[in-house]
């Protein structure tokens, strides 16, 4: 019996120590798929908000390691003044409420590579992020505030 504890704990202590959901996001409710409601974006002075309730259709994903992002609009693609797709994804980390996305993936290749740091709040089924969103590259340097919904399965 003593010899099979001891054979048990050189096996746990081999395996690697992959942190559990809750410990590495805080307990915050973050896993699931989330619908883009509103964005407002702040740049040098402008403000623009983009309703995504109407022409545009954006979700997030998040799983216990990945996010990715879809956006596409509605018209698909018949409109050329507003078709759109945007793709991305990658890691991220969820410290308290400090979400930061490790981009990995996009269709815009100049924000590939790119750590995104948003303070989130979740109210119910609402998140909300905020962030600064600087890409050199592309000449981006923006605060970006977004409304999301919780869908449904």
């Amino acid at each position: 019996m003593i010899a099979f504890f001891f054979a048990a704990l050189i096996v746990a202590s081999c395996h690697p120590n992959h942190p559990t959901v809750e410990s590495t996001h805080s307990g915050l409710p973050i896993e699931g798929t989330w619908k883009l409601l509103s964005g407002t974006l702040i740049e040098k002075g402008d403000t623009t908000v983009t309703d995504y309730t109407k022409k545009l259709s954006f979700i997030k994903i998040i799983n216990a390691s990945h996010f990715s992002f879809l956006n596409h609009d509605l018209d698909k693609g018949k409109d050329s003044a507003t078709a759109a797709f945007v793709a991305g994804g990658g890691r991220y980390t969820l410290k308290d409420s400090v979400y930061t996305e490790h981009l990995e993936y996009c269709n815009d290749r100049q924000w590939e590579g790119n750590d995104f740091a948003f303070t989130i709040s979740i109210k119910n089924d609402t998140l909300i992020q905020t962030g600064i969103e600087k890409v050199e590259s592309a000449g981006v340097n923006r605060l970006n505030i977004e409304k999301y919904v919780r869908m449904k399965d």
